[in-house]
């Protein structure tokens, strides 16, 4: 039975706030920000709302743009390192606001490769016949683990959420392939203390690489070769490491997803938040080949090759 995505559906913060808004409380500028990161401006999450907020609103979204209701959701899976308390789970509360009554509800941390561990975990239960719905949500309130005095991560980060209804789809579409790992040595370079702390260098070095083996793995294991993919949907950390993974593939600017110009890194929801922008602009048709990948803390990543369509 093929798994795939049957709905989708975003929620970003009404603030934005730009490179020249970080100019006036740190020692950065617009110009130093875009050269390393392509970042212009990111969304931030006021304090009346929290992760399960965006949460909810990203997964109304979804639920009705796949034609089903709240009562159809078997398992609420979502990624995030940022939730509202450490337990109940972000699920659970999503679970009420939505009134999903028969739902089970749990939360997967991989940081900025969640939505890829959530999607995968999702499709086995599709594949094996245990569930029919599965709900997948990517989320992060990052403003609140953000030091605001330290402009080499503060620059990065934003707040967002996006959601997919994950189900049985038609033969020959939805997940074809997918690689998921991790490497707890390098959890030292890039992990949350009080507020996130990183290594850059370690890290870019690390997702340069990742990235772009990742992709071209997915790419193998699902028979295909580089000339089939119709578009790239990376994580949006940074233009330099999305670049390489895109120049690794061969692909023309054109097909590849740049949104973190406009909401910066929201780790978990970064790709889902991208893939639904591309959705409406039309960039993504049905029966096009889609290749995601992501990298994080742990470190982590994962990466999924995809046949879009029901």
């Amino acid at each position: 039975m093929n798994a795939g995505i049957i709905g989708i559906g975003r929620y970003l913060p009404e603030k934005i706030v730009t490179n020249a808004d970080l100019e006036k409380i740190m020692d950065t500028s617009d110009e130093w920000i875009q050269t390393r990161t392509g970042i212009k401006e990111r969304r931030i999450a006021d304090d009346t709302i929290n992760t399960s907020h965006m949460a909810f609103f990203a997964a109304e979204k979804a639920i009705a743009n796949a034609g089903i209701t709240a009562e159809d959701i078997d398992l609420i899976i979502t990624a995030t390192v940022t939730p509202d308390s450490p337990f109940p789970s972000v699920s659970c509360l999503v679970q009420e606001k939505l009134g999903a009554k028969k739902a089970a509800a749990m939360d997967i941390g991989a940081a900025c490769a969640g939505f890829m561990y959530a999607m995968v975990t999702a499709q086995q239960f599709i594949q094996t016949g245990t569930y029919k719905n599965v709900l997948v949500i990517g989320v992060e309130k990052l403003s609140k683990i953000t030091d605001w005095t330290d402009r080499n991560t503060a620059v990065l980060f934003g707040d967002g959420a996006a959601a997919a209804v994950i189900a049985p789809v038609s033969e020959g579409r939805g997940i074809l392939s997918f690689e998921l790992g991790a490497d707890g040595v390098g959890a030292k370079h890039l992990y949350q203390d009080e507020y996130i702390i990183m290594n850059g260098r370690e890290v870019f070095k690390f997702a340069v690489r990742q990235m772009g083996e990742s992709a071209v793995n997915v790419i193998e294991k699902a028979g295909l070769t580089k000339e089939d993919v119709d578009f790239l949907v990376p994580h949006q950390a940074n233009i330099r490491i999305m670049e390489a993974s895109r120049q690794r593939l061969e692909l023309p600017e054109e097909k590849m997803s740049k949104t973190v110009d406009k909401y910066g890194n929201t780790s978990s929801s970064s790709i889902p938040i991208a893939l639904v922008e591309e959705i409406e602009n039309g960039k993504i048709k049905d029966d096009d080949i889609i290749v995601m990948v992501g990298f994080g803390g742990g470190l982590t990543w994962g990466a999924i090759a995809l046949r879009w369509g029901k």
